[in-house]
């Protein structure tokens, strides 16, 4: 048996072992999903639109109290998590085409599925993506409000399981990339892009870095 041949059976032993474990964690959220009807109509809201929309609310009101102070770096922080948020979105039109993953109700029989959705890749979640972005910048901005992002963001990937649509492997690899992403353009980019706002702050533009008023000469 040569080398490239044991390789193959290797890493075909630990996708297998992988999908069976992904998959029965998977059929236990869907039998969860089947038992709690009342459930449905939130949980398919919250997994196609609400989330998403509620972790912009909390980016947009992190950004209001970034305004406050004279410190650029907070704001500059909200700022490029959204940037991170579009970043790992354009991230996973790369890798999701090449995993080329089947989503669960595609592989698997008698899905509970609550939300229509195409017969495209399932891995990563680009829900999951944007949702870790989101997460994993205003964590390192705002304790509080990055917190709640947090929360939000996991709750949003058990949703998209919930709903039938992602394995939990989709998910957590979605959270984990999109929190990285946001990470390192925090990380690298916060202190360059707060000195040109400082720099902004004292144009016309002045009212959409600051909420404080500008101090008499």
């Amino acid at each position: 048996m040569n080398r490239h041949h044991a390789l193959s059976m290797l890493v075909g032993y630990l996708e297998a072992h992988r999908m069976g474990w992904d998959s029965s964690l998977f059929l236990d959220v869907n039998r969860l999903s089947a038992d709690t009807g009342w459930a449905h109509g939130f949980m398919a809201g919250y997994a196609l639109w609400g989330g998403l929309v509620a972790l912009t609310v909390a980016w947009a009101c992190c950004g209001l109290s970034a305004r406050r102070g004279a410190d650029r770096r907070p704001l500059a922080g909200v700022l490029l998590t959204a940037v991170a948020t579009v970043a790992a979105l354009a991230l996973n039109q790369i890798i999701n085409p090449v995993v080329d993953r089947p989503r669960p109700f595609v592989t698997l029989p008698h899905v509970l599925q609550l939300l229509p959705h195409a017969a495209d890749g399932s891995f990563p979640s680009d829900h999951a993506m944007i949702a870790g972005a989101f997460a994993g910048g205003l964590l390192l901005v705002h304790r509080r409000w990055g917190a709640l992002a947090a929360v939000l963001a996991v709750f949003l990937a058990f949703a998209r399981v919930y709903v039938g649509v992602h394995y939990p492997t989709d998910v957590g690899a979605g959270l984990l990339i999109g929190a990285l992403v946001a990470v390192v353009l925090v990380v690298c980019l916060t202190a360059p892009l707060a000195r040109l706002l400082d720099r902004l702050a004292g144009t016309r533009l002045r009212p959409l870095i600051t909420a404080d008023r500008p101090t008499a000469t």
